[in-house]
């Protein structure tokens, strides 16, 4: 197995944390302000993270420190919209689908920022990918919501995050890296919650259970492996594999909170596979057909 292929079957474990996260997220935000759990939880995955890369700190310049956090900056946006929105929304879903067209914006965003032009087999993918979006996301019909803006705002900030980290992923220690836009994260996210909420004084047990399961795997363990993926990963490619994160929150949430998995919603999932399939193989199996 080569090195993409190792980091294409890394990010796709990364999407399963990914799913997971969504289920941790909204069990904890039942009795904790939204704001506040994501300022804790970054803040714990980082301060575990730390004596793993510590050592590393002296390797930073001041230019490459700014970045690294520039960085955190970016995902702290994304994160705090994502929960605001997670805490408006009735279902998971479709939220999961509203935020992957991030992986569809990312590779048109690094085209625009970094010149790096999609492969042809991209532009191909990607109109199969947004009907499946589409697919999901309308099955009962697309009515105008905040929690929907929220989502598409995180999705627009998750696109830049993702080119921005892959090019600092290249120059900036991966354990390292995570580490410092974690801490970034939570320390904004904190700062965020003591403006706009007010912390219970009391907090369940079972609610703390959640809330370390969403620090320990869904971030700490989550951001390493995606950092670690986009590392060995061309970014389109890397993209369209992210696209499974939806999917998988979609099957945990039929799981666990009993959503219904409708006939529109089979067919949305088998577009993004094809269109993933269509992306990975450049077509070849599709022209074999013929």
């Amino acid at each position: 197995m080569n090195a993409e292929h190792k980091a294409g079957w890394i990010l796709f474990a990364t999407t399963a944390l990914a799913g997971l996260g969504w289920i941790f997220s909204k069990e904890t935000i039942q009795g904790l302000p939204p704001f506040g759990f994501v300022g804790l939880r970054f803040l714990v995955a980082s301060i575990c993270l730390l004596p793993l890369c510590i050592k590393r700190f002296r390797e930073l310049t001041v230019a490459l420190l700014g970045q690294a956090m520039g960085g955190g900056v970016i995902l702290s946006l994304a994160l705090l919209s994502w929960v605001y929105a997670i805490s408006i929304s009735e279902t998971l879903g479709e939220g999961a689908f509203i935020v992957s067209l991030s992986m569809i914006i990312v590779p048109i965003i690094a085209w625009i920022l970094y010149q790096d032009r999609p492969k042809r087999a991209f532009w191909f993918s990607m109109p199969i990918a947004v009907a499946g979006l589409a697919m999901l996301s309308l099955t009962n019909g697309w009515n105008s919501s905040a929690g929907q803006l929220w989502f598409l705002a995180n999705a627009c900030l998750l696109a830049l995050h993702f080119n921005v980290n892959s090019k600092l992923a290249r120059k900036v220690p991966v354990l390292l890296l995570t580490c410092i836009q974690l801490f970034v994260t939570g320390v904004i996210a904190l700062i965020a919650s003591a403006l706009f909420e007010t912390f219970p004084t009391s907090v369940d047990a079972s609610i703390w259970g959640w809330f370390a399961l969403s620090a320990l795997l869904a971030t700490s363990l989550r951001y390493v492996m995606q950092t670690l993926g986009q590392k060995g990963c061309n970014p389109a490619n890397a993209a369209l594999i992210m696209l499974f994160e939806p999917i998988w929150t979609v099957v945990l949430s039929i799981v666990w909170y009993g959503e219904q998995l409708s006939g529109n919603k089979l067919i949305g999932c088998g577009l993004i596979l094809t269109a993933l399939i269509f992306y990975r193989t450049d077509g070849r199996l599709l022209k074999r057909r013929h």
